[in-house]
């Protein structure tokens, strides 16, 4: 199928709004940029009944973290870990999203702003992360949520830290209810076909993969198969969270996405896995002008009705 009208649409408005491919940039300047261009706008912020500005203590520093909590009471909650190829994006980008799961799932939403690279390498990043959810089981109380229903949720790198985070969950015994990965980066050695079928993607295509990548593992004590980066590659898959993995049609992430179900579903894991047809990757922060955005809240929202 041919790019939607309203993908086609978010196209034009980034070119005429003189927005860079993302690798046009070094890391830092890039980060600042992407950060402000793509921050949620004050008119596209929901209201949620309590945001909570944190510090969480990790290995060597702190990260900052935002709690939304969408009513009173003790809450389910969702870790989240937002994209960006680990080197970009942060809380600000991924806050109109969050407030749009918080208040439709009702579930409170821990976003998490994990360190970058090439600053640090893998698996610093997974092991910030790891520590978030820990750090938010230990405090439970004081955070007013029930540690008993947790689930994950990323996109893109985030989906990829998702997915790593549940693996070191399950072997240290922490129990996940469910991960949401939403176009993840599970296979580092960028061998699916869609790496080369979609290659010169809008957004992200093969290039932009090989820069992240390179500034996540050039120097990285894990090389590409390890679990912790390329969680397609892990050893074991069962005992995982049920899963809910959404792709795109036009990403170059599409079908190691969707190998990832398969390996889950192989190992006895409960999957569901939706393709979203005629759009590209970064689809799900676009909810306002590509209706396939607003459909997949409404797929994520069900599936944690069922599983949170």
């Amino acid at each position: 199928m041919p790019l939607s009208a309203e993908s086609l649409v978010v196209i034009d408005v980034l070119q005429k709004s003189g927005v860079p491919p993302l690798i046009a940039l070094p890391p830092a300047e890039g980060r600042a940029f992407f950060n402000a261009a793509f921050a949620t706008k004050p008119e596209d912020q929901e209201a949620v009944a309590s945001v909570r500005e944190l510090s969480i203590p990790v290995a060597g520093g702190s990260i900052r973290a935002r709690l939304y909590s969408p009513k009173a009471g003790k809450l389910p909650v969702l870790v989240h870990y937002h994209g960006g190829g680990w080197v970009l994006m942060g809380l600000e980008t991924h806050d109109g999203y969050c407030r749009q799961l918080a208040n439709a799932s009702g579930a409170a939403v821990l976003a998490v702003e994990y360190r970058k690279s090439p600053e640090f390498k893998a698996p610093v990043l997974v092991e910030d992360c790891f520590a978030a959810l820990q750090w938010a089981i230990a405090n439970a109380e004081d955070l007013n949520i029930d540690a008993s229903r947790l689930g994950v949720v990323g996109d893109s790198a985030g989906g990829n830290l998702a997915a790593a985070v549940t693996l070191l969950a399950r072997d240290a015994g922490i129990p996940i209810k469910c991960q949401i990965l939403t176009y993840p980066a599970v296979d580092a050695t960028l061998s699916a076909a869609s790496i080369e079928e979609n290659k010169t993607a809008p957004l992200l295509g093969k290039a932009e993969m090989e820069w992240f990548y390179g500034h996540y593992l050039n120097g990285a004590s894990v090389d590409a198969k390890h679990p912790l980066v390329s969680p397609l590659f892990a050893s074991n898959h069962a005992g995982l969270p049920a899963a809910f993995i959404s792709t795109a049609e036009f990403d170059p992430l599409r079908d190691e996405g969707e190998a990832y179900g398969k390996k889950l579903t192989a190992a006895g894991v409960t999957v569901e896995a939706k393709r979203y047809d005629s759009v590209f990757h970064g689809f799900m922060l676009m909810s306002k002008i590509i209706p396939e955005g607003a459909q997949l809240l409404d797929a994520q929202v069900a599936f944690l009705a069922k599983h949170l």
